[in-house]
């Protein structure tokens, strides 16, 4: 894998599915235990990348590409950091209006084509802070695109079956397969707002050059440096973005704060300079 797969991160992300799928062997009592949580089993550390954000300018012609359905996912990843995901599973009762609250509970994924519900990465259901602004988009969404009751299986794609009312569905009903979306949505956004370029004539649409750094996930990046840039705390942010420690945060976006350290310059220059004024 090593020879053929350069980011350690998509690396990792192959593991886990390995391991997801031989802890649903163990529960099947196919297997007695999961190989993957062997100590002998080295994953390969996921580096610290710099992650990187778009400007403002850009991320809002992303939205005003993309169609009126789809253009939600934008501002629900871009104004509260969700994962893609995430977004594709977000249901109306996730929105606490009256708190200014949106619980991520949920997640849409793929096995091999095949679209289940699941819970968000890590495991772990989270609260982030809900803008006024998104808040707004979203109660127009609905308005416009009511919400669609879906059926998919939990945990994994011979689970249990459970329906659950989504915000952002395909016209015909169904849940949003990440890689679809990504192909006939997400890229023709992004050439059509001049971020990568136009998709060749005679190219297929599944066959356009990959886009790494400007994926969905360019969103989450980028709600992460307003937030910190913002003077947000990255104790809040990290649990906002469903990081298991705000070591990792820091980590990740340690960068996109450029300012770090001027206000407690300044406060100690305050108490000095009064101590100092006092003593004269």
């Amino acid at each position: 894998m090593e020879s053929r797969v350069s980011s350690v991160d998509y690396q990792r992300g192959i593991l886990s599915e390995l391991s997801s799928i031989l802890e649903a062997a163990v529960d099947d009592k196919r297997l007695a235990r999961n190989p993957m949580h062997a100590k002998s089993v080295r994953w390969p550390k996921s580096p610290r990348e710099r992650r990187d954000a778009w400007p403002m300018a850009t991320a809002l012609r992303v939205r005003d590409a993309i169609n009126e359905r789809n253009r939600i996912a934008v501002a629900v990843g871009l104004g509260c950091g969700l994962r893609q995901g995430e977004v594709f599973g977000l249901s109306p009762e996730d929105i606490d209006h009256e708190r200014g609250m949106l619980h991520v509970r949920r997640q849409v994924q793929a096995i091999h084509g095949r679209l289940h519900f699941t819970l968000p990465k890590g495991k772990k259901i989270r609260t982030v802070g809900l803008p006024p602004s998104v808040a707004e988009e979203l109660k127009r969404h609905i308005e416009a695109f009511p919400p669609v009751e879906v059926e998919l299986p939990w945990g994994k794609p011979e689970g249990e079956r459970r329906k659950s009312s989504l915000l952002l569905t395909t016209r015909f009903g169904n849940a949003i397969a990440v890689n679809a979306w990504n192909t006939y949505t997400w890229k023709p956004a992004l050439a059509k707002a001049g971020v990568i370029p136009p998709r060749a004539e005679g190219v297929k649409a599944w066959q356009w050059a990959a886009a790494p750094k400007d994926g969905f996930h360019v969103l989450r990046h980028t709600y992460a440096s307003i937030m910190l840039e913002a003077g947000e705390s990255v104790v809040t942010l990290a649990r906002w973005l469903g990081h298991s420690s705000p070591a990792i945060t820091l980590g990740y976006y340690a960068h996109f704060m450029p300012e770090a350290g001027s206000k407690g310059r300044g406060a100690i220059d305050g108490l000095l300079g009064e101590g100092g004024a006092s003593a004269r």
